[in-house]
């Protein structure tokens, strides 16, 4: 078994960690206190070729691989977890439903934006009633005047409201079959499209500097060519692209709470109490243990999954397994940073602090780990 990454993989990592350093980590601190969306660092981002990394060339991307987009992962995430977060929901769920049923024309004119760099990307899922039940979503679209008209709200979407969105994917229902089963299809709404409106800004927990917002959809109307895939298969669409999101959520996962121990390692060497470093403190060197113990096996399972789909085996079990673990880890590790730095992380100015508050979505997005658990019993079990 060879864990190295191969060496384009590591280089690239490096340039990452590199510019990670100069751009993202000297005023993540300030980005986060003021709520501010960095898009200079998309337009950078973009530059370097890493806005459509899970994106073919042909298309403007890079035609990368899932292991060496979750070693980007790690060192996006490991310098601020709210660039990193808009970073990922753009390069999965807001790009790969144009990519996997998108029509060429509809891959040229939207896609190809998305993978440059110029315009970022959003997917409309969530609902005020519907989160975990995905089928549960009540938002319309019905053809209308050799179109469609939308009506209906999303909720806690990203990147759909900041100075470079294009416009967002979302899913809607388009009727029943007969009076059981409800159809759904996926769509792309321009930004500016009449009767597309998003509200302020939503005050979150953490992620401060991500751009997350409600969506009002008021009978809007979009052509016929705007329909993405075949109608009544949108919601197998939006499945069939979830896995590999969640590898994403879990190197984000990976990604802090290897932040959160280098955190943890640097206070308890630098502190000092009873004339001793807090690192001499067995209590504290064993918290530091268990955190890098748990970081080592949850890099194990996301780079394993990441693999498994870059071999086009199945993955989805690995996936979700990845990312239950690897949040839960994140969470850990984050508490047990705080825990390090004693009143020093619990002030809002501490580095971790930003860490620890960013740190509890992973176990709620792209499927809360309840679902993943019920994910991975029913590939476990048998069900009668």
């Amino acid at each position: 078994m060879n864990f190295d990454l191969p060496e384009e993989t590591r280089a690239l990592q490096a340039m990452v960690r590199d510019f990670a350093a100069k751009e993202i980590t000297p005023h993540a601190a300030r980005w986060s206190e003021q709520e501010t969306f960095p898009t200079k660092v998309f337009t950078r981002l973009g530059e370097l070729g890493l806005m459509g990394m899970l994106v073919p060339e042909e298309y403007g991307g890079a035609g990368s691989d899932t292991v060496t987009y979750v070693a980007v992962m790690e060192e996006l995430g490991t310098a601020d977890q709210s660039v990193a977060s808009s970073w990922n929901a753009h390069s999965t769920i807001g790009s790969l439903p144009l990519l996997a049923y998108g029509t060429e024309e509809q891959k040229r004119r939207w896609l190809t934006p998305l993978a440059t760099g110029e315009a970022i990307g959003a997917f409309g899922l969530t609902e005020p009633d519907a989160g975990s039940d995905a089928a549960g979503i009540a938002t319309t679209a019905r053809r209308a005047d050799g179109g469609w008209l939308i009506n209906g709200t999303k909720m806690f979407i990203t990147n759909a409201g900041t100075d470079i969105s294009q416009g967002v994917t979302l899913l809607a229902v388009t009727g029943r079959d007969g009076e059981a089963r409800k159809r759904y299809a996926t769509f792309y709404v321009p930004t500016g499209t009449p009767g597309y409106t998003y509200g302020h800004k939503i005050k979150k927990l953490g992620w401060h500097a991500m751009d997350t917002r409600e969506l009002v959809f008021s009978d809007c109307w979009i052509p016929e060519d705007h329909l993405i895939g075949e109608e009544g298969g949108g919601l197998r669409q939006f499945l069939s692209v979830l896995d590999k999101g969640r590898i994403s959520v879990a190197a984000l996962g990976l990604s802090l709470a290897q932040a959160a121990l280098a955190l943890a390692v640097k206070h308890a060497t630098e502190r000092h109490q009873f004339g001793r470093p807090l690192s001499a403190f067995q209590a504290v060197a064993h918290k530091v243990a268990d955190i890098g113990t748990e970081v080592e096996a949850a890099r194990c399972m996301v780079y394993r999954a990441a693999w498994l789909a870059d071999q086009g085996r199945s993955y989805g079990t690995a996936a979700a397994m990845a990312k239950l673990y690897a949040s839960e880890v994140a969470n850990r590790a984050a508490s047990q940073a705080v825990q390090i730095h004693g009143g020093y992380g619990y002030v809002r100015e501490s580095e971790i602090s930003r860490f620890y508050a960013d740190a509890k979505i992973l176990e709620i997005g792209e499927g809360t780990n309840e679902i993943q658990r019920d994910v991975i019993a029913r590939a476990l079990v048998k069900q009668p």
